[in-house]
Parts: structure tokens; sequence; C-alpha cells
């Protein structure tokens, strides 16, 4: 007899990560429960860069335009020199956007802001967060999880298929499934804090004593706010006043300046930074995402972009398996975005390093725009390609053309939680349509258009090719018209088999 569950995913922890990973969740139907411990949504900035390819998926949840007006763009950033005098430069290297890659800078968005927007999208989608509610215990089998709650309304055990560890760098769920998190301390204590401070203008990032670690301090106006973001190094040894007057003659020490008064404090820390991977991202049908997986220093902007993507790219292999797919699919998550975190942790701490000397800019590193799962069992090229694009590369954007005259984006095409198979100079048939899949064809008899060219600067297809997208927007496999089989044994892999597709 088949066993019931309460519902098929617990995610343990509503910050980015666990947001993303609902939403991608309710979207596709699939039953869940999203729990907190905290009796409050977080009300702090600690990450407040959201990169190029977390915008991309923002605009896949239908969120990107929100996310835009609840911040901004980073400001320049202004340097002062002890004399008083200082220099303005930007921040970020910049790069003009292409058809390809639409968003092109870093945007400023304090956390709190960000979250809030997710949990909006989320209840459209019928679902809520349930704070003040705490995993304090799970078993698991091969069928399952048990776990223990205690919320509001006292303790509760709760079947699930799945459990998911969102729970941040102190990670619950990580520590019950004895999981190590090897790493190092960096060597740096540092304060962060939001505060409404006055003194200083809001079109520049303040900095001062670049380079001299019991100097440095910067204050970053937060877009969508009328807030600052303090940072600085600290001492290991000494309890840092985090007050308003504590603050104010820290700023004051620093800056030679007595005319910065901070006002009032919205949230502040006091932290070490380090840098930590998980050695395991799946225990049996429990996952680690987001700082549950990694933590690293905030330099770059990564850290938020890594969980959010991390969680974008299990939501839909969680979904694939509820809905019928082989259960071996969830084995790709672990295999795809470990690499991407210890190379994020690698670059954080580079960029640290950066910091210290006083000489950090942040560039399309960061961007994430060139992460892909090249290594994944999930990528197959019939036959292997040595030019354009591979399977496992991020799928560009590109403006295109409906048969019917409108523009269209290929962005357009790929939103939602489909997967889009893409033919260039093929007859759409020879593909059969199924659920789940959408299928769209360049040539003269296709409903799409490359009128600008776009498309084959960004792809490179030759006549005949078959370009399978995932629904997180990588290309899984690459086929030639002459290799339709090759194309329906990896759809049957990801639980798109047309064996069960009725005539139509």
């Amino acid at each position: 007899m088949k066993e019931q569950f309460a519902v098929d995913v617990l995610i343990c922890g509503a910050g980015a990560a666990g947001l993303t990973l609902a939403i991608e969740l309710a979207r596709r139907g699939i039953a869940f429960r999203l729990i907190e411990k905290a009796d409050h949504p977080f009300q702090g900035s600690r990450g407040k860069g959201i990169q190029p390819r977390t915008q991309e998926i923002f605009e896949d949840f239908g969120i990107l335009d929100r996310i835009v007006a609840a911040g901004g763009f980073y400001p320049t950033e202004r340097r002062y020199r002890d004399d008083g005098s200082y220099s303005d430069s930007d921040v970020m290297v910049h790069q003009d956007a292409t058809p390809a890659e639409p968003y092109h800078l870093p945007l400023m968005v304090p956390q709190f802001l960000t979250e809030s927007v997710m949990r909006e999208r989320l209840l459209e989608l019928g679902h809520r967060p349930e704070f003040g509610c705490e995993l304090i215990g799970f078993e698991q089998n091969m069928d399952g999880v048990t776990a223990r709650l205690f919320g509001k309304a006292g303790d509760e055990s709760l079947r699930v298929r799945w459990l998911i560890g969102a729970d941040g760098g102190r990670s619950f769920v990580r520590h019950a499934l004895n999981v190590e998190f090897p790493g190092k301390t960096l060597g740096l204590r540092a304060l962060v804090a939001d505060v409404v401070l006055s003194g200083l203008s809001r079109d520049c990032w303040h900095r001062f004593g670049d380079g001299d670690m019991e100097r440095q301090i910067a204050l970053c106006p937060l877009a969508g706010t009328e807030m600052f973001q303090i940072q600085g190094p600290i001492p290991f040894d000494v309890d840092m006043d985090l007050s308003s007057e504590g603050l104010t003659a820290i700023v004051a020490k620093r800056t030679g300046r007595d005319d910065i008064h901070v006002q009032s404090v919205s949230w502040s820390s006091a932290y070490t930074m380090n840098a930590r991977l998980a050695d395991q991202y799946r225990v049996g049908k429990v996952f680690l995402v987001g700082d549950a997986a990694h933590i690293h220093p905030p330099t770059g902007g990564q850290g938020l972009n890594t969980s959010v993507q991390d969680a974008y790219n299990l939501g839909w292999k969680l979904a694939a398996v509820v809905n019928g797919a082989p259960d071996t699919l969830l084995d790709s998550y672990e295999v795809e975005r470990r690499p991407v975190a210890a190379a994020v942790l690698n670059l954080a701490t580079k960029l640290l390093d950066d910091l210290k000397r006083g000489d950090m800019r942040r560039g399309r590193e960061a961007h994430q725009l060139d992460i892909g799962y090249s290594h994944s069992k999930l990528v197959r090229e019939q036959p292997e390609r040595h030019v354009g694009l591979f399977a496992g590369d991020r799928a560009p954007d590109a403006k295109v053309c409906g048969a019917a005259g409108q523009s269209l984006r290929l962005f357009n095409l790929f939103q939602g939680t489909h997967w889009t198979l893409l033919g260039y100079g093929v007859e759409r048939g020879l593909v059969p349509p199924r659920p789940g899949l959408h299928i769209h064809t360049f040539g003269p008899r296709g409903e799409i258009s490359d009128d600008q060219k776009q498309f084959f600067s960004a792809y490179e297809p030759a006549i005949g090719d078959w370009v399978l997208v995932r629904p997180d927007g990588y290309i899984g496999a690459v086929a030639m018209i002459d290799d339709v089989e090759s194309l329906e044994r990896y759809l049957a892999q990801v639980g798109l088999s047309a064996a069960n597709t009725c005539c139509y």
C-alpha cells in the first residue's frame, strides 16, 4: 500500500533560499510547508546585492520589476583621504547590456525588502511561511522523513517525502545529519548595522581608511530606504557598543569627523567571517540549501544569490520526481551546485583580501552569468559540439519575432515551469508534444523568426539542431535532426517520456 504523506516537502527556514524553493513548488502545485523558527521575518540587510543571474530568476518568477522598484543600483564609491579630500569611482566594472545578457549590473536591494517581495509572490500562489514554528527533530527511512515540530499550537509530528534544510549557517538540519562543515575562519571580525544617520549625502558609498584594518569603515546608503549600512572590521577581543551612541563614536573615531550622527539603529550584528562548505548536500531524503550548505564572507555580493540559485536548481527536480521522474534526478543537485559554492568561496575570499588592501572592484566574475553544469550527468550532446553553446551552459536571451509579427524574447518563451525545445530548420512534428514541454521552431514553417539574427548569434545552431532548455534556464541537451531517439531518451530521463502521450 502506498504511504500517505502530510505534504511532499517540508522546508525548514523562510529566508531567501526557503522562499525560492517554496515559490518553485507552489507554482508547480506541489504540496509543501515552509516553517521558520523566528517569530517574525528577518529585518536586516545582510545580503543586499542582486546579481544579474538572480535577476533572470526573479524575471521568471514575475517579480523582477517589483524588486527593481524596491531598491536601485549601486551608487558611486567615494574614498576619503586623511586630509579630507576624496576621489570617486564605480564600485562595479561597467558592462553594457546585450540581447543575450539583458541584465548587466547588480541591483542593491536590502535583504528584508527582497524577502518581502518574495513572500508577496508566494502569497499570490496561495501559500505563506509559518513563523514561530521550529523543527526540533527528525528521523528518516527509505520512503520519507518523520519531522517533529514545535509551534504556537504545541508539538506536532509530520510525515513528509523530503525535508529541506534552508536554516542558515548554524543549520539544525545539518548538525542533526552529522554532515561535516569544513573550512576556515578568515581572521576577520566585522560589524554591520542598518541605521538612520545625518551628515552624509546619499549619492555615494562613503569609504574611510581603506587598507587600514583598524580604521577602515564604510557607510552605504541603502536603496529603497532612508537608512545607511555601516560596515567595518572590529577587534576580536572587544565587546562593541552597537547602539546609536556607540556607532556614532566609532564613526567619529574612524572618519575624524564629528558631524556624522547615528540617530537610530534598525538592525546590527558583530560577526566573524568564515568560509565553509558542507561535505554533502543530500543525505537520503534530506537536502541542504543556501547558508546551511555554504558560508563565506559578504564580499562580492554572492551569498543570497548562491542560495536562491541552489533552491532554483532543486525545486524543479523535486517537482519532477513527485510527478514521476526517476529519483536519481535528485542526485544531480549536489553534483551541480556544490562546485558552484566552492568557486564562490574562493571568489569571496579573494575579494576580501582585495578589500583589506583597499583595492576591491567587482567585475563579471561576480555576476554569476558564466555558471554552468557541463560536468553534470544531466547534459547530452549528440554529436559533441565544438562551437557555440554547449549542453550545461546558461541559455542566453535573444530578441525574436512571432509568426504573427509580435516582438518576443527567448526569456518570454522560457518563463514558467516547463522545459523548452527549440528546433532550428526542423519539422515541428518530429518530436511529439507532451505535458511540461513547449516546442518552438525556427524556419520557413516555424512559428518563430530569427529576424535580427540574435538567436543565431547567441546559439550558433546548425540546420537541424534541437536545443532543449531546462526549467531553470540551462541547456540540457543538444541533438541533431537525425538523432531524435537520443533526445527522447533524455526526455524520459527527466520525466518527460512520450510513452503516455495521447493522440493530438
